[in-house]
């Protein structure tokens, strides 16, 4: 397949470096994204909106050839991304995988409280983040991540997604990787009808796996992250 990979908040294509060896060594072809105002700190933010994310993914999608099997990858918000851009090219999108995300409905945004005035969001000093998003990053990790994080389009936090297909991209087939919130608690809030999930629980075709870390395996656990999209990926028993 041909892989198109988006990250989440405050990093670029850079984050998919270690992730990316066990997709090529399955066959697949991987196309890290590099969302736009997020190549560098010194990029200007202050015009970039959430429309224009899920319109690079969309591009994406379109500059690969009309018969090439796609599939979706996304991080975190990254995840609201690539479900957007499944409901503008349903037809083209074989599978969607989220890692520790899912996809966001029509009108739900990341933080809709956050200040207009914010067009740079940084990311937080660590005691801002909950423990359980941060574990298996070492001081080390921490310090890369830090190193390499560019601030994020404050108008793409703060606007809502907008889908138009509520019919066909509930029927591409979905794959969540869970990290942060296992499996089971996962599947235990879709069952109590929670809104984190509701979307989510739509999908006519989804799985759930487990891979136990953080909210960022691509650091903390990236050959296993590569091979569970791999696993995803790779075609069931009747398929071609």
């Amino acid at each position: 397949m041909d892989v198109i990979l988006v990250p989440g908040f405050w990093l670029n294509a850079s984050a998919w470096d270690a992730v990316t060896p066990p997709l090529v060594a399955a066959g697949h072809t991987v196309h890290p994204l590099t969302l736009p105002g997020m190549a560098s700190g010194d990029d200007d933010r202050s015009g970039v909106t959430l429309a224009d994310h899920v319109a690079a993914v969309v591009e994406q999608i379109d500059a690969l050839p009309a018969d090439a099997e796609v599939a979706l990858v996304g991080h975190s918000a990254g995840g609201g991304l690539v479900y957007a851009a499944s409901d503008a090219r349903p037809g083209r999108v074989a599978r969607v995988v989220y890692v520790d995300s899912g996809p966001f409905a029509d009108g739900q945004a990341v933080d809709a409280d956050l200040p207009a005035d914010v067009v740079d969001h940084d990311l937080p000093d660590w005691a801002d983040l909950d423990d359980q998003s941060l574990v298996g990053l070492t001081d080390e990790l921490r310090r890369q991540f830090r190193e390499r994080a560019v601030p994020q389009p404050g108008a793409t936090v703060r606007e809502p997604h907008r889908l138009s297909d509520d019919l066909s991209r509930l029927d591409v087939p979905t794959t969540v990787v869970a990290s942060e919130m296992p499996s089971d608690v996962l599947r235990g809030l879709m069952a109590q009808g929670h809104p984190y999930v509701a979307e989510l629980s739509r999908h006519h075709d989804y799985e759930i796996v487990d891979l136990p870390t953080g909210h960022w395996p691509m650091f903390t656990r990236p050959t296993d992250l590569g091979d569970a999209i791999a696993a995803a990926l790779a075609p069931r028993t009747g398929e071609g």
